[in-house]
């Protein structure tokens, strides 16, 4: 196996993840898992509190995003939604 074929560890990506999470996250748009439909993530509904909070496709109510602090880590989970895209302004 050569240099080129032998994978980095998640580290690598750190850079790269950085430049993802790093910007407004309401202007992105989401395509929700259970519909279909693509929105800014701004306009899904919003549930919760101080410990975590989930935002439901407004469409048909599907849980595109769910995200909680324990104090010591965070937790993010996208499975209701297919895909999240991120507009790059350069």
């Amino acid at each position: 196996m050569s240099d080129d074929n032998v994978p980095l560890d998640g580290n690598a990506a750190a850079g790269r993840l950085l430049d993802v999470f790093a910007v407004d996250m309401t202007d992105a748009t989401v395509m929700c898992e259970g519909c279909g439909r693509e929105r800014a993530l701004a306009t899904l509904a919003l549930y919760g509190g101080a410990v975590g909070l989930v935002l439901r496709c407004p469409g048909c109510d599907t849980v595109n995003l769910r995200l909680s602090n324990t104090g010591r880590s965070i937790h993010l989970d996208l499975r209701g939604a297919s895909r999240i895209s991120i507009r790059v302004t350069p």
